[in-house]
C-alpha cells in the first residue's frame, strides 16, 4: 500500500492511537503536555501518514521531506506519531521521560525521525527557513514543513523569519499554525492579541490556507494542493481544539501540562474511547 492509497479511515484508527499513547506518556512519572499534544495529533497524523515523502526505515535518506516541530513542548504527540509511522517501536513510548531515555520531554535529535532538537519556542520557523533556503539554493526538491503553536507566534524572530520566508520565495516551506487559541498564561487572545492573523502572514507576503485541523479529509486536500501559490510560502492555519478527543481536557487550561493519576488516566481514556465508537 502507497501512502496516497492510505484510506482516512485508517488516518482516523492512527489518530486515535496516537491519542491513547498521549495519555499514556501523560500517565508517567513526569507527565507530559497533553492538551496541546492532543490538538495536533491529526495534522502530525496525515503529514506522515498521507504527505510528507519520507521512509521511516532510513530517517536520513538525502531525498526526504523535512519536518520540524516548532512547538516541541508537544513532543508527545511527535513520538506517538511516529512510532504509529514505524520510526520506532510503539511500546518506547512507555519510556518517555524516564532517565536514560531518549524519549525526552523536547524533542532530541537522537529519535529517528527528529531532525532539530526544538522547545525553545520561536526558533523552528527560523531553522525550518535555513534548509528550505539551503534546498532552493542547491536545486534540490526536499519539501521542509513546521508545525508552530498559535501562542509562540507572539515572539519576534517568528516574524524575523517569516518576512525572509517570503523575501526568498521559498515555494518549498509550508507553516502550520495550531491555532487552539490557548497558551500556558491563558487565552492567546488575553495575552497578545494575534488577530486578524490570517491577514498579518498575508501582508509578509504568505500565501494562508484556513482549515479545521481536525478534519482528515480536509487537511489531506490542503496539503496535497501544496504549494498554493508558486514562488510564495504557504501558511496553514488550522483550527483546532486543545486537549480534543478527550472530553475532560478539551478547551481546558488545565491540559496544558499533566501528570495523569491512574483514576485520571482511565477517566481520559474511557471518555477518548467512547467519542471514537460515537464517531464511527
Amino acid at each position: 500500500m502507497t501512502r496516497a492509497d492510505v484510506s482516512t479511515q485508517e488516518l482516523a484508527e492512527r489518530a486515535h492511537r496516537a491519542r491513547e499513547s498521549v495519555l499514556a506518556m501523560g500517565a508517567t512519572e513526569h507527565g507530559a503536555h497533553v492538551g496541546g499534544s492532543l490538538s495536533a495529533v491529526d495534522i502530525l497524523t496525515v503529514l506522515y501518514g498521507s504527505e510528507l515523502r519520507v521512509r521511516p526505515e532510513e530517517p536520513h535518506w538525502a531525498g526526504r521531506d523535512w519536518f520540524v516541530l516548532s512547538k516541541g513542548h508537544a513532543s508527545a504527540a511527535l513520538y506517538a506519531v511516529l512510532s504509529e509511522h514505524g520510526y520506532f517501536p510503539p511500546e518506547e513510548c512507555l519510556e518517555y521521560g524516564r532517565r536514560h531515555s531518549r524519549l525526552a520531554g523536547h524533542p532530541l535529535r537522537k529519535v529517528p525521525g527528529v531532525e532539530f532538537p526544538t522547545g525553545s519556542l520561536g526558533h523552528g520557523l527560523s531553522l525550518a527557513c535555513g534548509v528550505a533556503l539551503a534546498m532552493a539554493r542547491t536545486g534540490r526538491s526536499n519539501r521542509v514543513f513546521v508545525l508552530l503553536g498559535d501562542g509562540e507566534l507572539q515572539e519576534g524572530s517568528n516574524w524575523e523569519a517569516i518576512m525572509s520566508a517570503s523575501q526568498y520565495g521559498l515555494d518549498n516551506l509550508t507553516a502550520v499554525v495550531d491555532r487552539n487559541g490557548w497558551q500556558i498564561s491563558g487565552r492567546t487572545e488575553d495575552s497578545v492579541a494575534l488577530e486578524p492573523l490570517a491577514d498579518r502572514w498575508r501582508s509578509f507576503g504568505w500565501s494562508v490556507v484556513e482549515t479545521d485541523g481536525h478534519d482528515l479529509e480536509a487537511l489531506r486536500a490542503v496539503f496535497g494542493a501544496l504549494p498554493a501559490e508558486r514562488g510564495r510560502p504557504t501558511v496553514v492555519l488550522a483550527g483546532t481544539l486543545k486537549g480534543r478527543g478527550v472530553p475532560i481536557f478539551e478547551d481546558n487550561r488545565k491540559s496544558h501540562y499533566v501528570q495523569l493519576t491512574p483514576r485520571l488516566h482511565e477517566r481520559a481514556l474511557a471518555g477518548l474511547r467512547a467519542r471514537r465508537r460515537n464517531q464511527r
